[in-house]
């Protein structure tokens, strides 16, 4: 493995870099945007947005194929297949557009006007919101066969690269948005808009310049449609109710609780969106491998890669987690200048939902280039389904938000037990070798750190030198367990070396 360690450690520094850069850009954004928005105006926008976000129902399943087809072609190196599936993939992403357009302009439109609680004065600016939502959403669908690709070849650069283009024209729409005479929401989602056709036009430009099967042609291999919808007809389940658990519940959140309670939710996930971040970018370039090595046949790699980096992820997000958790009252205070209520709930119950997609991402990767999915799809609805009218039930009957938070912890367990079995069953995954060197290990280091945060004099900061030292401190007994007791000898010796021939380097 050392030369996929380094392609992977390679790709990883480069999408920090990003990660880093855009997650500043996007906390002093979202704190200067929710100013000039108000909560109100910010909560029309999360739950609008949220509406066309729905029908991605039927887009998701597809990208999910677009991406496992590409990915495994590039491992076999058939240029030729590559370039059928890539003009095939965008063909359909434009016939699903169509459909998402007719569908918001009609149903979305509805439950707009009679379903979502929205002051009436409001009314117009949202449905700006929506049409633009809209545009934003099919430029992004028409957009993923050509990310696709560029992750596939594992040209990570492109994504550092890009990336500061978009994060400086999203500062430039801070600007803008401060000095606009005109509605704020409206103006905001029109530049939203405009920095999604730019980017889009960014990205297939290096494709085509870069990539010899990234230039679209019309074709129709009926062969490859139906392996396509074949994989896609049990993904769309499990996408479906996804998207359901994510959008439908922010859209349940606003009709039991109102636009300032998405306006908490959508802070949370902006945390959420920069924290787990670290972990996506990880996982990014770990995911071509794993498809990779299952399509040429080295299963025991393939399953030691996926213990790694589930256990990898996990620690990673872990030394993230803990001090903004210890410390999130008065980071909510620095940060914002008005911080609606149940923010700072919401922001713990979601990261601490986060730390178990570090277990169950690096699974589905393998599951999903295994191809057999229709099992884990049917427990996957089932489970997000029952979520879903098990939130309504609480919400219905006067329970606080945070429950809603609470309860999709506990499904989203349930559905990482769902994923190690099927994996045992699907690629010969060993979930005995995985509880013990990932789960045990990561289980032993939270919880002896989370009890650490109460015996150490960590909370109750009333600066910043109190917020330095409490982050320094809890940083330093985090990766402490770690070494100590998360990682192996092997592990924690590969790391020790690797940092300290940086260093030397560096030097």
């Amino acid at each position: 493995m050392p030369s996929n360690s380094g392609r992977i450690a390679k790709n990883t520094l480069l999408l920090y870099f990003r990660m880093i850069f855009m997650m500043l850009v996007s906390l002093y954004t979202s704190r200067v945007v929710l100013a000039a928005l108000g909560v109100e105006d910010y909560g029309i926008y999360n739950v609008v947005g949220g509406v066309v976000a729905m029908f991605s129902i039927l887009s998701g399943s597809m990208s999910v194929a677009i991406s496992r087809f590409i990915t495994v072609d590039v491992g076999k190196g058939d240029i030729e297949r590559l370039k059928t599936i890539f003009s095939t993939s965008v063909m359909i992403q434009i016939i699903m557009s169509v459909v998402i357009f007719i569908l918001v302009e009609s149903v979305g439109i509805w439950f707009l006007n009679n379903k979502l609680v929205i002051p009436p004065e409001r009314l117009f600016a949202a449905h700006w919101v929506l049409q633009l939502s809209l545009l934003t959403f099919i430029v992004s669908l028409i957009s993923m066969p050509y990310n696709a690709v560029i992750i596939a070849h594992e040209k990570m650069s492109a994504f550092a690269y890009i990336s500061i283009l978009e994060v400086v024209l999203k500062l430039i729409i801070v600007y803008l948005l401060y000095i606009s005479p005109i509605d704020k929401l409206i103006v905001y989602a029109v530049l939203l808009a405009c920095v999604a056709i730019i980017i889009r036009m960014v990205y297939g430009s290096y494709c085509k310049r870069h990539f010899e099967e990234s230039h679209y042609k019309p074709c129709f291999d009926k062969k490859l449609l139906r392996e396509m919808f074949g994989f896609i007809g049990w993904a769309f389940w499990g996408n479906g109710v996804v998207v359901l658990k994510d959008q439908g519940i922010n859209i349940l959140l606003n009709l039991f609780c109102g636009p300032a309670v998405n306006a908490a939710r959508g802070v949370a996930m902006q945390v959420n969106t920069a924290m787990y971040g670290f972990v996506q970018n990880f996982m990014t370039a770990v995911d071509p491998q794993i498809t990779k090595l299952h399509s040429s046949g080295d299963l025991p790699v393939m399953h030691k890669l996926i213990t790694r980096s589930s256990k990898f992820s996990f620690f990673i997000l872990l030394v993230l987690l803990l001090p903004v958790c210890a410390n999130i009252n008065y980071i909510l205070g620095l940060w914002l200048v008005e911080v609606p209520d149940h923010t700072a709930n919401f922001i713990v119950l979601i990261l601490l939902c986060s730390l178990l997609d570090c277990y169950s991402h690096p699974i589905l990767t393998g599951v999903l280039a295994e191809g057999r999915i229709k099992r884990y799809e049917i427990a996957l609805t089932f489970t997000y389904l029952s979520y879903f009218i098990v939130s309504y039930i609480l919400l219905r009957h006067g329970l606080q938000p945070e429950w809603v938070f609470i309860f999709n912890i506990l499904f989203k367990a349930f559905v990482v037990v769902v994923l190690l079995y099927h994996s045992r069953t699907a690629f010969s995954f060993s979930v005995g070798t995985y509880l013990r060197e990932c789960v045990l290990r990561t289980g032993i280091v939270f919880i002896l750190c989370t009890l650490g945060i109460y015996l150490l004099p960590v909370s109750g900061v009333n600066g910043l030198l109190d917020f330095a030292i409490s982050t320094a401190l809890i940083m330093v007994v985090t990766v402490g367990l770690i070494f100590l007791i998360g990682l192996t000898r092997n592990e924690a010796a590969y790391i020790i070396k690797t940092a300290a021939s940086k260093i030397r380097l560096n030097k």
